[in-house]
């Protein structure tokens, strides 16, 4: 397993999230949050796995009470992030949300507590001020963040007056904001982005297309599109080329791409336990740097089509005929 350390935390190069552990909005069922999700826990810390990414959120606090349980016995091999919801983040709320979450978690340390969003109507002023009180009380390891934008990220350092180590944002071949701004920050200093969908819920995977489109709630994400699908097949065919060369999967290269940049894991969920060893085999993936630029230039021409392109093409042919 290939591990990052920044500031003081190693953290596996890829890790295991969490969203799905008790969340119904995924349909994986009674059966998957109180057997396989704890199975999955337990096969990812014996394959190197550190990095466990939770949030009071997922679920309403099941994911974390699904974690809690897995790693019962095994702390020492787990570094546990999980996140706050920007509800009314005030000092004393923040603090009483905390304790919750490690009650659920069954710890009595969070690694990584994170700020899950930022919150535009409470100052992040009063926000910092519970977190200085969770780090001074040792119920918090390490501060981080969400959704942050650069200038949200170094706002919230300043009034904590001290690093938050890393910044959790949606990062991956089809999604690369990140490059711009965050990652040059993270690398420059000691910082981590984590990234979530780091394979766009399986689009980035090779499993789909036009005339196989996956149900339920991923139907609906704009690269699910049929006319995406068709799109996307440049680069989903480049990855392919890439990954017979390496006997590896699409997925396993869409993650190796990732995880190659400086500064940057990536915590992709898994149905099943096959899924998850897949993932994590990534790591040990070693792209050249012609395979990367070549990566690069296909995902550079992808030019996705969102829903309101199609309301505008209609209007516009709609006015023409007119």
């Amino acid at each position: 397993m290939k591990y990052v350390e920044v500031a003081g935390v190693k953290v596996s190069a890829i890790g295991l999230g969490t969203w799905q552990f008790g969340s119904v909005e995924w349909g994986y069922g009674p059966e998957y949050s109180e057997s396989t999700a704890r199975i999955l826990v337990r096969r990812a810390l014996e394959l190197g796995v550190n990095l466990i990414d939770t949030a009071e959120f997922y679920g309403f606090g099941k994911s974390e009470s699904v974690v809690g349980n897995a790693i019962e016995g095994l702390r020492d091999q787990v570094f546990v992030a999980t996140k706050l919801f920007p509800i009314l983040p005030l000092r004393s709320v923040v603090v009483s949300r905390a304790k919750a979450s490690a009650r659920r978690l069954q710890i009595d340390e969070i690694d990584l507590y994170q700020l899950h969003w930022p919150n535009p109507l409470v100052p992040i002023t009063e926000t910092v001020k519970g977190l200085k009180d969770l780090t001074a009380q040792g119920l918090v390891r390490q501060i981080g963040v969400s959704n942050y934008s650069l200038s949200q990220w170094r706002a919230a350092e300043e009034a904590l007056g001290a690093s938050i180590v890393s910044n959790q944002v949606h990062f991956s071949l089809l999604t690369r904001g990140p490059e711009k701004e965050l990652l040059p920050y993270a690398q420059a200093n000691d910082r981590l982005i984590i990234a979530y969908s780091p394979l766009e819920q399986g689009v980035l995977s090779g499993k789909y297309n036009a005339k196989n489109r996956p149900g339920k709630m991923r139907a609906l994400r704009k690269y699910f599109l049929p006319t995406n699908l068709n799109r996307l097949r440049p680069l989903l065919e480049e990855l392919k080329r890439v990954a017979d060369s390496h006997q590896a999967s699409v997925a396993q290269i869409s993650l190796a791409w990732l995880i190659s940049k400086p500064n940057v894991v990536a915590i992709p969920g898994a149905a099943t336990v096959a899924q998850l060893e897949s993932n994590v085999a990534a790591a040990d993936i070693e792209l050249s740097r012609s395979e990367l630029e070549s990566i690069d230039g296909f995902a550079d021409s992808f030019e996705p089509f969102a829903v309101g392109d199609l309301f505008t093409d209609l209007k516009s042919i709609a006015k023409r005929r007119g």
